[in-house]
């Protein structure tokens, strides 16, 4: 895993969280639920193929053994 992953997860939070405080103040709730719900489908998107990877590295330890 890259620490760009990680950084890039960090600005995407900061972002959503930024942005979220905004329209949450002004009145719009629902689209402050939409870019947070936006934000952690990106962030998932992201990291399902590493958790994959983990979960077959584990799979083929066992199948070894």
């Amino acid at each position: 895993m890259d620490e760009s992953l990680i950084y890039k997860i960090a600005a995407v939070g900061i972002l959503v969280s930024i942005l979220s405080q905004v329209l949450k103040h002004s009145g719009r709730d629902e689209q402050a639920f939409l870019v947070s719900l936006a934000g952690l489908i990106l962030v998932l998107s992201w990291i399902v193929p590493y958790i994959y990877d983990l979960f077959r590295t584990i799979r083929d330890l066992f199948l070894i053994l």
